[in-house]
């Protein structure tokens, strides 16, 4: 398949970034598309983000910035969008341009709140997309690091074979390695659940649970969300692979994990809302777990780790005995 080679990223913060930064490498020209007039006046001239990953320089001559989501979707034949779940529908709400004919990488790991939908399904139900024009980007892949050029590795989800091999290779660069996958469900359920697993993670952090534990916990984590997602959207699958295990791991233990940090804050006793105001960037994990409750209240598999982060955001119950109960249910 010849995939036409206009590509925009929707978004401004440091994932779109990142991925900005990794784009740069491989398309000679691009588009950008950022809500605030002013973020994009200090980038043309200073040649970088001023709000996040301000280490990354850019070439502003190859970039065609963007406020406008009509101008940039016009303009533009592949869509990668790396916006927080949140605000995906506040900013679609201003397009007015037809999205088909239009290819869609969904960056965002996260589920549409209210809908309780996920993204590629979002964009299937009210914009009239096949799904063989949407693929997601997965894996175990911090902002931060690619700004570094550290070794990372992602995968291509989409349900066209072709399509997702021509999408890898936007990615693929010295610092970066793509896969292949045709589980584009299974993997943007996993991206959600590893978000709320890292604020549990994070709890247990503040609450001074060890590496021992820690250890113990990843295990069933990564055993609870196998059995979610094979019960949602059966498919033969490897949860091992880097896209499930791999993305679960660095976002439960890494130093730049907004959600980790969230859920330690809620450990060591912030309030939920106190927590969201200290921090500068969207813990995705805390609108994930009200979704994939809901959701799972139609599948019912057992999930007694959500269910304890449920009530202890949501519910408002203690972390000290609501973990405590969790525990006893590890093997």
């Amino acid at each position: 398949m010849n995939i036409p080679r206009k590509v925009g990223i929707m978004g401004g913060g440091s994932w779109a970034t990142a991925i900005a930064k990794i784009i740069s490498m491989t398309q000679t020209n691009f588009s950008w598309y950022m809500r605030r007039s002013e973020q994009i006046e200090e980038m043309k001239n200073f040649g970088h983000n001023p709000y996040y990953l301000t280490s990354v320089k850019f070439n502003v001559e190859n970039i065609r910035f963007y406020n406008n989501i009509n101008e940039i979707v016009e303009n533009c034949d592949i869509l990668i969008f790396a916006t927080p779940s949140p605000f995906l529908k506040q900013h679609l709400q201003k397009l007015t341009i037809p999205l088909k004919n239009k290819t869609i990488v969904s960056a965002i790991k996260g589920i549409v709140p209210d809908e309780n939908m996920l993204v590629s399904d979002y964009f299937i139900k009210f914009y009239g997309l096949s799904s063989d024009s949407i693929a997601v980007l997965g894996g175990p892949c911090h902002a931060e690091e690619v700004a570094l050029e550290r070794l990372s590795y992602l995968t291509v989800a989409c349900s066209d074979p072709e399509q997702g091999q021509a999408l890898s290779a936007m990615f693929n660069t010295h610092f970066i390695k793509t896969a292949v996958s045709k589980d584009v469900t299974g993997i943007e359920y996993a991206s959600v659940l590893k978000n709320v697993y890292a604020i549990v993670s994070g709890i247990c952090h503040g609450l001074k649970y060890g590496d021992n534990f820690q250890a113990i916990f990843m295990s069933n984590s990564i055993v609870e969300m196998e059995r979610f997602i094979n019960a949602v959207t059966p498919l033969e699958r490897n949860i091992c692979d880097s896209v499930y295990l791999g993305d679960l791991l660095v976002t439960a233990y890494s130093r730049f994990s907004r959600n980790r940090i969230f859920g330690t804050m809620i450990g060591k006793g912030y309030s939920v809302k106190t927590a969201q105001l200290e921090m500068e960037m969207i813990a995705e994990g805390y609108f994930g777990t009200k979704c994939i409750k809901e959701i799972n209240d139609l599948y019912r598999v057992e999930m007694p780790i959500l269910d304890t982060v449920y009530s202890i955001l949501y519910e408002r119950i203690s972390a000290v005995p609501a973990i405590r109960k969790l525990t006893d249910t590890f093997k």
